[in-house]
């Protein structure tokens, strides 16, 4: 995701971050080095080294800090980044689960019902496109047990 623009707020003390898409905060606290009234931000921008995916603000002291895109999708709770990195963690799970699996991947392919193609598809973590479901039928195949835990955040 490509940012826009960014401004900071120092009343709000945060990072205004503008995507095609909505707006997003970060706030100074989260950020490293920390912008204060003592070191305050005296330059920011959208860094095109980053390929617009992350912004770069210098202090006062002549410290620098970049903050990518995904810091704050994640700290905004954005579902779409979440489902995203719940897809990427259960994907990584399953290639060691089949690297360690005494199945051969046409046997695994058979079970799923499925092609050699889409297989390969559902090991890549850089597709987004799958499901969720598609990567549970998989460890349900290699004989995996996904447990949803839902707890408090802790601060």
């Amino acid at each position: 995701m490509k940012i826009r623009t960014v401004r900071h707020n120092n009343r709000k003390k945060l990072f205004e971050v503008r995507t095609s898409t909505r707006t997003l905060v970060f706030p100074f606290s989260k950020a490293e080095p920390t912008p204060t009234t003592e070191d305050p931000i005296t330059e920011l921008f959208v860094d095109p080294e980053a390929g617009r995916e992350a912004f770069t603000y210098v202090l006062g002291s002549g410290r620098t800090g970049t903050v990518h895109v995904e810091q704050a999708l994640e700290y905004n709770q954005d579902p779409t980044y979440l489902r995203d990195l719940l897809l990427y963690q259960l994907t990584l799970e399953a290639q060691k689960r089949i690297a360690e699996s005494p199945l051969s991947k046409r046997e695994i392919v058979r079970r799923l019902g499925t092609s050699a193609a889409q297989l390969y598809r559902l090991l890549d973590q850089t597709n987004y496109r799958k499901s969720v479901d598609q990567v549970l039928s998989l460890l349900q195949v290699l004989n995996c047990q996904v447990d949803l835990v839902v707890r408090t955040k802790t601060a």
